[in-house]
């Protein structure tokens, strides 16, 4: 996916750029073949409206080829990448290029020779021929050396690109870390956590146990995972056994989870962390207490996106929040996917739909 914006060379400049070089190039190139070529001598000598006439046309030729080189190259940016069938994409654009060079150039040459009705009948003499054919030489030469020009552009671009987006990638899957070491090393989490586990210790070992074991899962899972792009929803939810174990042995009743994921859902992938942000970003918001409780529903939509939905419960005090969590799943996935997820929210529910993508 390049980003016009970053483009190497703009479609005005490239047209511009090509235009002006291939006009020089035709000349040059010509004059370097055949130096010798009658079409050379007494060429300023010429009336001006001769002059001007032959100029024009070359300068037209030029720009049809130029056109059309950007034309080609755009086109077939959009269904045939260079990244992923180069030589389909070689064959392809050179001989589109080729077939419409040649094209221009006997369309041209027809408006010259027989636009004019005082010359209907006028046969082109052997050396006009040679002439015309090294002409035609010359337009190709060209309209490759448009090409190479149009396929460095691309590759540039693809690469700038792609450097851009691995960055963003590295950063955000530092900001996921981060995230995971803040909470890890937040003393209200622990502390809570730990107080938890000493009163189940207390009353019960074995759920003490198990309590302790899910403590330690959620944070191997955060340090194994938190820089990866993807991970299957299976692994997700795995990792929220863990962490729903820990919410509900904390917070008892007060929070209900309602989990409901088609195994053929299970298989697709998302940023890891993404579940636990969201679960965590409902927690933060909304109060949780056995009479009211709090409802959290995990579904999937037709194995193509997670829903991630809540009652609303606002909390009296008001929460000072970042929106770190919910603002590095949507940076992700704008890098990683062309759908985004979606947030929609009433006054009884607040719902995150999580696109799905294949692994």
């Amino acid at each position: 996916m390049t980003n016009k914006k970053n483009t190497f060379l703009s479609n005005n400049r490239k047209r511009l750029l090509f235009t002006v070089s291939a006009f020089l190039l035709l000349y040059l190139v010509a004059y370097i073949l055949d130096p010798f070529s009658a079409q050379w001598y007494g060429f300023f000598e010429r009336s001006p409206l001769r002059m001007f006439r032959e100029l024009g046309t070359s300068l037209v030729i030029c720009l049809a080829i130029s056109e059309s080189a950007i034309t080609i190259s755009n086109i077939l940016n959009k269904y045939i990448q260079w990244t992923s069938r180069p030589l389909t994409r070689l064959i392809l654009e050179t001989g589109l290029n080729l077939v419409l060079v040649l094209i221009i150039n006997l369309l041209v040459s027809a408006w010259c020779l027989y636009g004019d009705p005082e010359i209907a009948n006028y046969v082109p003499s052997p050396e006009e021929q040679r002439g015309f054919i090294q002409w035609v030489i010359v337009s190709i030469i060209i309209s490759f050396m448009i090409m190479g020009i149009n396929i460095g552009n691309y590759l540039i671009s693809n690469w700038k690109n792609e450097v851009i987006r691995v960055s963003e990638l590295n950063q955000l899957a530092t900001e996921s870390e981060l995230q995971s070491l803040k909470l890890q090393l937040d003393p209200h989490f622990v502390f809570n956590n730990l107080s938890v586990l000493s009163e189940l210790i207390l009353e019960d070992q074995q759920l003490g146990y198990a309590y302790a074991e899910n403590f330690s899962k959620i944070y191997r899972y955060m340090l194994v995972n938190a820089k990866k792009d993807l991970i299957p929803l299976e692994e997700e939810l795995k990792f929220l056994d863990s962490y729903m174990f820990l919410i509900e042995n904390r917070f008892g009743s007060g929070v209900h989870f309602n989990i409901n994921v088609q195994p053929e859902a299970k298989a697709m992938g998302m940023p890891p962390l993404t579940i636990q942000m969201l679960v965590e970003n409902a927690l933060k918001h909304n109060r949780t207490n056995k009479k009211e409780p709090l409802t959290i529903d995990i579904y999937d939509q037709e194995g193509t996106a997670l829903i991630v939905a809540n009652n609303l419960l606002p909390i009296e005090r008001t929460i000072d929040s970042s929106g770190i969590g919910l603002r590095n799943i949507l940076r992700r996935y704008h890098l990683l996917s062309q759908q985004e997820p979606k947030i929609a929210a009433d006054q009884q529910s607040f719902k995150v739909i999580v696109p799905l993508i294949k692994i």
